[in-house]
């Protein structure tokens, strides 16, 4: 089995009146190359009348972010043209590239009526060869996306990138990278082998389960080594997690803001060229 090297609990952030943990980066763990970064918003409801998200217009260049929408939805809006509502059980998979700047709200349907939101935000980096790529936006809804059960259907996979079991990802990336949503009954399990080398992505959003026999509860990251194995995955009670692996890019990780990239030098010059307005124009 995959050793376990530390669980990390996430702390409560809030931003504004939306409720936020995140578990990553922290004083323990700044990245699990190549994932960056990880909010989890809510599970909260909202009322009628409400404010709904709060990330109005904001860049981004070097990196790219991974929405799961588990309640509520997100209306997403960028300098590169894109527009769409993703609702709940959808996903966003935005490259930003050499830069784009966008937007990420509650509709105005949400805002009216209210409900339950809970939505994850994972920024994944993109190596130095790709920083600087054309941005890219895919927004899918649940139907769009590749499922599949496994367990007797007490395990339900959305597969969101790389392949499993003959299965294949619906979102293309740059570089190979697995990553999926997974929901668990409880009392499924399944198991699921990691090439030697690779950095493993493992948050439990809801529930309990048992990985590799140690139990942990919901809003944990657990954080594994890269000598390659297996992780047996038991469910305590339902439950769900965010599940991936990759290849580290191994190469210098300069963060700033809303901009990753491989040097000082290289953030300064991402500020200087959003406020030249390098990164399209923002018609709001």
């Amino acid at each position: 089995m995959l050793k376990i090297k530390r669980i990390h609990s996430a702390v409560l952030k809030p931003i504004a009146d939306l409720i936020t943990y995140s578990p990553l980066p922290s004083a323990e763990l700044r990245h699990i190359d190549p994932f960056l970064f990880l909010n989890h918003h809510g599970h909260q409801v909202y009322p009628k009348g409400n404010n709904g998200l709060p990330f109005g217009p904001h860049p981004h260049r070097g990196m790219e972010t991974v929405t799961f929408i588990l309640e509520g939805d997100i209306m997403h809006k960028d300098s590169g043209g894109h527009e769409s509502v993703i609702e709940s059980g959808g996903v966003q998979w935005m490259t930003a590239g050499k830069g784009l700047i966008h937007a990420e709200v509650s509709s105005t349907k949400f805002k009216d009526i209210g409900g339950d939101l809970e939505i994850l935000q994972l920024w994944v980096n993109l190596p130095s060869k790709y920083k600087m790529v054309e941005p890219r936006y895919i927004g899918l809804q649940k139907n769009e996306i590749t499922s599949f059960t496994l367990d007797s259907q007490n395990i339900q996979v959305q597969l969101i990138a790389g392949e499993w079991d003959g299965h294949k990802g619906s979102f293309p990336t740059l570089t190979p990278i697995f990553l999926s949503s997974i929901s668990m009954t409880k009392g499924g399990g399944f198991t699921k082998k990691i090439p030697k080398g690779e950095n493993v992505f493992f948050y439990i959003v809801k529930g309990s389960v048992e990985v590799n026999g140690k139990d942990i509860k919901l809003r944990h990251l657990v954080e594994f080594t890269d000598e390659g194995g297996a992780i047996l995955i038991g469910a305590s009670s339902d439950a769900h997690i965010i599940f991936g692996h990759s290849a580290p890019f191994n190469e210098p990780i300069v963060a700033q803001g809303p901009f990753v990239m491989n040097s000082q030098k290289e953030i300064s010059e991402s500020y200087r060229d959003y406020q030249e307005g390098k990164f399209g124009k923002w018609i709001g």
